[in-house]
């Protein structure tokens, strides 16, 4: 059953009104480093139940007038066509898709930077491509030391050797790909280039998580530790904040272990460093847009199993990265959940153990629980995709929606002639077929028109699914694990 769990109007009323006041305590400027996911920041909203995935942007907008976006992408990520694991696509391509998306919700994208440049090639065609786009580029270079030696890199031979970025309005987003692409580096170049030309500005990082206001072991922040396991990333109790205020509240290890490094640098450009701690530095406010905080603890519970699952199964088929399995066994011992947390699970498993083939089952909005069975016409993500489309529009799960004259004649194809060696009907053949059903058949079209209401739902499989079909449920939003195992022993798995 869903449960709102986050004020989501609340936050971005909250967060842009916070952000303009650091603007002011900087006499009107700032760089606010932007970590995390802009566009579909799917992880906070499903940990925070009631947060839009757009929420960022959305927050942004309302600041458009005051506000411009700089791209930063690391020249070594440019080279070694580094890519994004999520989209599958190239940093270097994402910052196109980024600067597209950007502009098509009318937030100005002013300039590009190239971090770490240091003669490659691919980073030189890069930028003429984005020039002859009418692009601005600079270019920031490496430092040696970096960033131990504060004395070179506060110093004209150090960020004073970087491209000046021309910059027009208060706010400057400066965000990037992925992680490691020299986005605070940038920040604090700026700073340096600012104060040396006697402008006033600030620096400030925007994280989503983890969250500082909650505890260190609240689920929600152990969620954060689950989704970042594989870059050992840890939350851990902000010290500088406590010896400067007295107050207890969150960071993550990363930014403790380099904020003595950042205040140096800040002291040695702007004389005196503006923040005592990591957490002074942030400007998140979800942390108190949380409307029921029971909501949020059981639906980032529920994140921590579902990344159990994902690494499960990655372990299942590279045979690597057991240790993040193993941590990730740790954590939902923290919050104090297992495997069977999900009932989708147990339910998937009864039906397999009946029907002596891979199963699935799902919960659906309203907390029913809805399975499906292999079939000789249809796989078991295409049978429950069925009998969950069934079950939010209230249609009988014994129905035969679509006939057998419509999918037998797809089976023939897919073996015949394409020579698949799996003739059953895929997810997103299944719902093809019954797309083509819906237009003579009213109950057909229901369920197509009910396809949206399985957004946000859990599913889980008895086997790992095909690509094709965990693609197609996580186009329709549904939340997808799987047993880590083969429906048949052999090597190669397609």
């Amino acid at each position: 059953m869903f449960k709102k769990g986050f004020d989501n109007d609340m936050y971005l009323k909250m967060q842009s009104e916070h952000i303009l006041e650091r603007i002011g305590q900087f006499g009107g400027k700032l760089y606010l480093e932007f970590g995390g996911k802009l566009f579909d920041d799917y992880h906070a909203s499903r940990v925070l139940p009631g947060f839009e995935p757009d929420s960022k942007v959305r927050m942004l907008q309302t600041m458009a007038d005051k506000a411009e976006i700089v791209v930063v992408i690391g020249a070594e990520d440019i080279e070694k066509n580094k890519v994004r694991g999520d989209l599958g696509i190239t940093y270097d391509a994402d910052v196109l898709r980024l600067i597209d998306a950007f502009r098509s919700i009318n937030l100005y994208v002013g300039s590009v930077v190239i971090t770490r440049y240091a003669g490659q090639a691919a980073a030189d065609q890069f930028k003429t491509k984005l020039e002859h786009l009418g692009l601005p580029v600079y270019l920031h270079y490496p430092i040696p030391g970096y960033p131990a030696n504060v004395p070179l890199i506060v110093s004209d031979e150090g960020y004073g050797k970087n491209e000046y970025i021309e910059t027009t309005r208060p706010l400057v987003i400066v965000t990037a790909p992925g992680p490691g692409s020299g986005k605070m580096a940038t920040c604090l170049s700026q700073l340096y280039h600012e104060h040396k030309r006697g402008i006033k500005a600030g620096y400030a990082k925007f994280e989503t998580f983890p969250i500082w206001n909650l505890p260190l072991k609240h689920p929600v922040n152990v969620a954060y530790e689950a989704a970042t396991v594989d870059l050992d990333d840890a939350n851990a109790i902000d010290p500088f904040h406590l010896e400067a205020y007295g107050v207890t509240t969150v960071n993550y290890n990363r930014d403790i272990e380099i904020f003595p490094v950042l205040k140096s640098m800040l002291e040695g450009i702007l004389g005196e460093s503006p923040y005592q701690s990591p957490t002074d530095m942030g400007v998140n406010m979800a942390g108190l847009a949380i409307c029921d905080d029971d909501a949020c603890r059981d639906a980032a519970k529920m994140e921590i199993v579902r990344r159990y699952f994902t690494a499960a199964v990655d372990q299942r088929r590279t045979g690597t990265h057991l240790d993040q399995v193993q941590r990730l066994e740790l954590l939902m011992n923290q919050v104090g959940v297992d495997a069977n947390f999900s009932p989708a699970r147990k339910a998937a498993l009864l039906k397999e153990e009946a029907t002596g083939a891979p199963a699935g089952a799902m919960v659906l909005p309203d907390g029913r629980v809805v399975t499906g069975k292999t079939s000789n016409l249809l796989g078991a993500a295409s049978s429950l995709l069925m009998n969950a489309l069934k079950g939010v529009s209230g249609v009988d799960e014994d129905l035969f929606v679509i006939s057998d004259e419509v999918i037998e004649p797809i089976c023939k194809l897919k073996k015949n002639t394409l020579h698949a060696n799996n003739p059953r009907l895929h997810s997103d053949e299944t719902l093809l077929a019954l797309s083509v059903s819906s237009a003579t058949d009213p109950v057909a079209k229901e369920l197509i028109d009910h396809a949206g209401d399985l957004h946000g739902c859990d599913a889980f499989f008895s086997v790992i699914i095909s690509e094709t079909d965990e693609r197609l449920y996580r186009t329709l939003g549904i939340n997808v694990c799987c047993e880590p195992k083969y429906e048949k022993r052999r090597f190669f798995h397609k």
